[in-house]
């Protein structure tokens, strides 16, 4: 059984580095890249075929399961010589090691300890998102080691592990892969994970399976209009310029079974226009803590406090959307979907100012630390938080990984 706890980027890089010393004849670990504070991005490969496979791991610095699912996909790769058939596996260890650095909840006890070490780095400074917020002149080098991977690889799949705090798991496909569904939720239905059916991060994007979205193509507009960031400019579709495609695999840390009920919602629009106010209450609560200590935070410009200003910069559009635009979904597992994305935005703003105003030891640390403590036991008791014991959600994740590549392997580009 896995430990529950999560490795750190060195902690992955040493067992990345023991698996090469171990077949050597198969794997093969180097760095392809240095980040923004000179830290390196280290890919282990598995295999030689050009028939490439792609797994990238700590795009978002918050969603530490990716690191443990690699590795488990590694190791079984190496068992399986069936998976290595035709086909060479590449492991991006960590997307964003200076994200990773930031975020200090290896081992979360709760949501409250999870947002109390919490980091996200805003959009621009995200590796997988900033070609889509930023021209490609002043793209970070995380990006541009990404992308130079993945044109040196031509991949035929692109897999991105990613997670949740608080929710269900769902998967994001680039293009369709017919008969995903059905893996995929039998793996979460083995293992008592909800599959989120009305996720919000894909609002009105076609449906392939329950909890299997499709991302839609070029001529159609994004659910929520305010948001900078838009999928299909990101690294997940740089694939396609060599016919591949990307699979994005989300798995929850805790498991709410809100977020997978199909029944419809009895006043949908109703409900979220709700929502949209407590958005703009709960922004505007930490709005005001920001407003006060910052005359007081000379210097103290850094990647937190950035992150914060920059979840709270979104707010007043998002609200706009939701309230101005009809639901996307008419379920209750969407308005559930919508309702914990409400309440991240500000919790997460929050909590990366109270990291900024506890360093600086700063008056205004208790009245903020007051509102993550309420908000986050308020997320938790809103859906029912379970934890999903960290070798659960590896194994559905791997589950999930080599099912997709299994029914993309014959596909066309």
């Amino acid at each position: 059984m896995l430990e529950q706890r999560y490795p750190s980027v060195l902690e992955l890089v040493a067992s990345a580095r023991a698996l090469a010393a171990y077949r050597p004849g198969l794997c093969v670990l180097r760095e392809v890249g240095l980040s923004r504070a000179g830290r390196p991005l280290h890919l282990l490969s598995v295999g030689r075929a050009r028939r490439a496979v792609l797994v990238v791991a700590g795009a978002h610095a918050n969603e530490p399961t990716g690191g443990s699912t690699l590795l488990a996909l590694a190791h079984r790769v190496l068992r399986e010589p069936a998976l290595r058939a035709g086909t060479s596996w590449h492991f991006l260890l960590c997307a964003d090691p200076d994200g990773a650095s930031l975020h200090v909840a290896p081992a979360p006890r709760s949501l409250l300890d999870y947002h109390l070490g919490f980091f996200r780095p805003a959009g621009p400074e995200q590796p997988e998102w900033s070609p889509a917020v930023l021209p490609p002149d002043r793209l970070p080098p995380e990006t541009r080691a990404l992308t130079g991977v993945i044109d040196a690889l031509r991949p035929y799949l692109q897999v991105t592990l990613h997670g949740t705090d608080l929710g269900g798991s769902w998967v994001q496909l680039t293009r369709d892969v017919p008969g995903l569904a059905e893996p995929f939720g039998k793996s979460a239905a083995r293992l008592n994970i909800p599959v989120e059916t009305g996720a919000s991060d894909a609002a009105g994007w076609p449906v392939s399976g329950p909890g299997v979205r499709v991302m839609p193509g070029p001529g159609s507009g994004p659910a929520y209009p305010s948001l900078p960031d838009d999928a299909r400019h990101s690294t997940w579709y740089r694939t396609h310029r060599y016919g591949g495609m990307t699979a994005v695999v989300e798995v929850p840390m805790w498991a709410s079974d809100l977020v997978d009920d199909p029944a419809p919602h009895p006043a949908p629009a109703a409900a979220i226009r709700r929502l949209a106010h407590r958005l703009l209450r709960d922004a505007h609560e930490v709005d005001l803590v920001l407003a006060d200590a910052l005359p007081r935070l000379h210097g103290a410009d850094g990647p937190l406090l950035r992150a914060a200003k920059w979840g709270l910069s979104l707010v007043p559009g998002l609200a706009a959307d939701w309230i101005g635009t009809p639901p996307a979904d008419t379920t209750a597992a969407y308005v559930g979907s919508v309702d914990a994305f409400g309440r991240r935005l500000p919790l997460r703003a929050a909590a990366m100012l109270l990291r900024v105003l506890r360093k600086a030891d700063d008056r205004a640390a208790p009245e903020l630390e007051r509102l993550v403590t309420v908000w986050s036991e308020a997320f938790a008791e809103r859906f029912g938080a379970r934890w999903v014991p960290l070798e659960h959600q590896v194994e559905h994740q791997s589950r999930t990984v080599v099912a997709a590549v299994l029914q993309t392997r014959g596909m066309p580009g």
